[in-house]
């Protein structure tokens, strides 16, 4: 694994800014740092494979309950607006345990596209 990822999360984190406003708070990401920001949706009883990326790091921000999440060696169920990073080269997984679908909110870190995918297992055959 590199040497760079606490960097690269410290650098991340410190530019996350929270505001509180009279109807409640917003949090807003650094997007300069951003090369996709999607919303991933996980159906009842299904897995993404386990993988890393050699090119990105990945931030999550956990939208629902129900999911499984598993970052190296640690195995969670997180609570609903958990937010995790996921360093570059570090194997993970989202399963959703639930009966209803469960989502994140996934910011990458670093210039990448779908392509830097590296599988180490995958329940639908894929390479």
């Amino acid at each position: 694994m590199s040497t760079h990822k606490k960097g690269d999360i410290e650098s991340f984190r410190k530019e996350i800014f929270e505001d509180i406003r009279p109807w409640g708070k917003f949090r807003s990401f650094p997007y300069k740092y951003a090369r996709s920001i999607k919303i991933i949706t996980v159906n009842p009883g299904t897995a993404l494979s386990l993988q890393y990326h050699n090119l990105r790091s990945e931030f999550w921000v956990v939208l629902d309950r129900g999911l499984e999440v598993t970052v190296a060696d640690r195995v969670w169920q997180p609570e609903e607006n958990e937010e995790i990073f996921i360093p570059r080269k570090t194997p993970h997984r989202l399963r959703c345990l639930g009966q209803e679908h469960a989502r994140v909110m996934e910011i990458w870190i670093g210039d990448s596209d779908e392509s830097d995918i590296i599988r180490l297992k995958d329940d639908f055959g894929r390479k």
